[in-house]
């Protein structure tokens, strides 16, 4: 097998390329691998999180895939940092920022290397879309490996995961738990290896990648600890030299018809809105066009099917019970709502990939989790685009209709996230608030933390359906209630959410997907003319050059 020469620099035959030969030999190589098609397998294997803590095995057995059907792996590694470790303290600010750091990281060392095709392995929140902004920048043949949903933990026989925890700090500060309550569910909540277990930010990305085309099929719903994980991986590094062989790259396979595939999935989930912001910049580093408007026109014809955690009953485990993502995409395709000849990293079609899925048991009586088409939980999407004074250039909402559909209310207005957490645990939040979080966009944080600890202190609180929440910054995906992220234009660039005072009249309209301040627009421009910029946070570092070339949240928060 000959490598694709298009890309490779190191394996050309003659003497102008001894040098390059000389540095492999002393990482492994043999004379015949010269000859092969070159195969990065980066991993962001860490301890830092239980969500990569067992990509090293994974990206062994990519390595393994991609030797025996020919090919020569060259394994390396990339950061990650843990969401549910640096959550609600300013570490967070860095959260958002890695994905661009590691898509980076990846499109040096294979931009340098030459390598012909390229294995990436993620299991957090960011690794995951920055492995594909790679894949698409570099536009070699590729692949993206998940590493697996955690099982759940186990407490008074219900099952746990992390947003359990956060959520247990809002009761027991409500007194509703003790606080070796506390202690217990935080022990049991996280049992072992896999990124989280709802359908939250990682699962809803797995998903919606799988509907890109861009990993194997069932790999967005496979337990992180499980042999079908370890054969996904390795068969993920087969997969690899046949797309070198038949030259498919990432941009033949990341198209308009496919993007809307992966929208219409992660509605079908009720995924994650930090879905909006990775999907936005996958296509951006693709080139292809995607805009917010392009969720709320999909939207209207996708209904939400599955009754997933945060705002449903069951965990990503109990959706590989039933039978993973396949069926969904079978009955999404029969019933007209995916593209089916968008082409696949398996070589063959979606619509080949799911030819014989079997469908899921019957509704109820087999199964309560997938629900079918004609009787949705939601008859189109739970994630909203919003519009109005207060988001010009969009918000993002997710509201699955258990929350209602509007909310007016009265401003309380925090500068940060911990003034916002201290303010509902100290009980200053009371029924009827809008709390404002801003100062915490792209710009302003710098690096737009996820509000998962005030979000979550509202739910343990029981002031889910008695009190909203928007901000500049953005949400875990764990976050439920009647929140609005992603607010643009952001406060550090002159949004109107930076203007906002205590008390002033909000209403978050999510029928006809609007946000307003209700005040004269006298009022409004005499309060735009006073604002004065509040200048950088970050003066040097990754924190400063990000904050300096971030673009708004509604195209993506993507850096050039």
């Amino acid at each position: 097998m000959s490598c694709n020469r298009n890309f490779s620099s190191i394996v050309v035959d003659g003497d102008d390329r001894a040098p390059n030969r000389s540095m492999l030999r002393a990482v492994g190589f043999e004379d015949e691998d010269f000859k092969k098609p070159q195969v990065a397998v980066c991993s962001a294997w860490s301890m830092v999180t239980p969500c990569n803590s067992h990509l090293d095995e994974l990206g062994k057995m990519s390595v393994e895939g991609v030797d025996s059907s020919g090919g020569k792996a060259l394994p390396f590694g990339t950061i990650t940092v843990s969401d549910g470790i640096s959550m609600g303290t300013p570490g967070m600010r860095y959260s958002l920022v890695s994905r661009e750091v590691i898509a980076d990281s990846i499109e040096t060392v294979v931009g340098a290397e030459g390598m012909d095709g390229v294995v990436t392995i993620g299991g957090c929140d960011k690794n995951m879309p920055a492995c594909v902004m790679a894949l698409a920048r570099l536009n070699r043949p590729g692949i993206f490996v998940y590493g697996g949903t955690i099982l759940p933990g186990i407490h008074k026989e219900k099952n746990l995961d992390i947003v359990s925890v956060f959520e247990a700090v809002g009761a027991h500060a409500s007194g509703n738990i003790s606080h070796n309550e506390l202690t217990e569910i935080e022990k049991k909540a996280i049992p072992g290896p896999g990124s989280c277990g709802g359908m939250y930010t990682a699962n809803t990305m797995s998903s919606a990648i799988e509907a890109l085309g861009m990993s194997l099929p069932d790999s967005s719903a496979q337990l992180a600890v499980s042999e079908d994980k370890l054969a996904d991986a390795k068969a993920a590094g087969a997969a690899v030299v046949n797309l070198v062989e038949k030259n498919i790259r990432p941009r033949d396979i990341m198209t308009r018809e496919a993007f809307e595939n992966a929208i219409t999935v992660v509605i079908a989930l009720g995924g994650s809105t930090n879905a909006v912001l990775h999907l936005l910049a996958m296509a951006h580093e693709a080139e292809v066009p995607l805009d917010l408007n392009d969720f709320t026109e999909i939207g209207k014809r996708v209904p939400v099917l599955c009754d997933l955690k945060p705002s449903g009953k069951y965990n990503m485990s109990h959706f590989v019970r039933i039978g993973g993502l396949r069926p969904l995409l079978k009955t999404l395709l029969d019933h007209g709502l995916l593209h089916g000849d968008c082409i696949t990293v398996t070589g063959k079609t979606l619509a080949e990939n799911v030819a014989d899925a079997k469908p899921y048991a019957p509704y109820p009586s087999g199964q309560d989790l997938v629900r079918p088409i004609e009787d949705p939980i939601k008859k189109d999407s739970h994630l909203r685009i919003l519009y109005g004074n207060l988001a010009s250039e969009g918000a993002v909402a997710k509201i699955t209709g258990k929350e209602g559909l509007n909310f007016s209310g009265t401003a309380q207005v925090y500068e940060s996230e911990e003034q916002a957490l201290r303010g509902i645990l100290d009980g200053e939040v009371q029924a009827g608030n809008v709390v404002v979080i801003r100062n915490e966009g792209p710009v302003g944080g710098p690096g737009m933390r996820e509000m998962l600890s005030p979000t979550s202190a509202i739910m343990g609180k029981g002031l889910g359906k008695e009190v909203a929440l928007i901000t500049d910054g953005r949400f875990s995906g764990g976050s439920h209630g009647f929140v609005v992220g992603h607010i643009t234009p952001e406060a550090a660039v002159g949004g109107l959410i930076g203007m906002l005072v205590n008390g002033d009249p909000i209403t978050i309209d999510a029928e006809n997907n609007l946000l307003t301040l209700d005040l004269p627009d006298e009022e409004i421009e005499r309060r735009k003319q006073i604002w004065q910029n509040p200048g950088p946070k970050e003066k040097r570092g990754v924190l400063a050059k990000y904050a300096k070339l971030v673009s708004s949240a509604s195209l993506g928060a993507v850096t050039h």
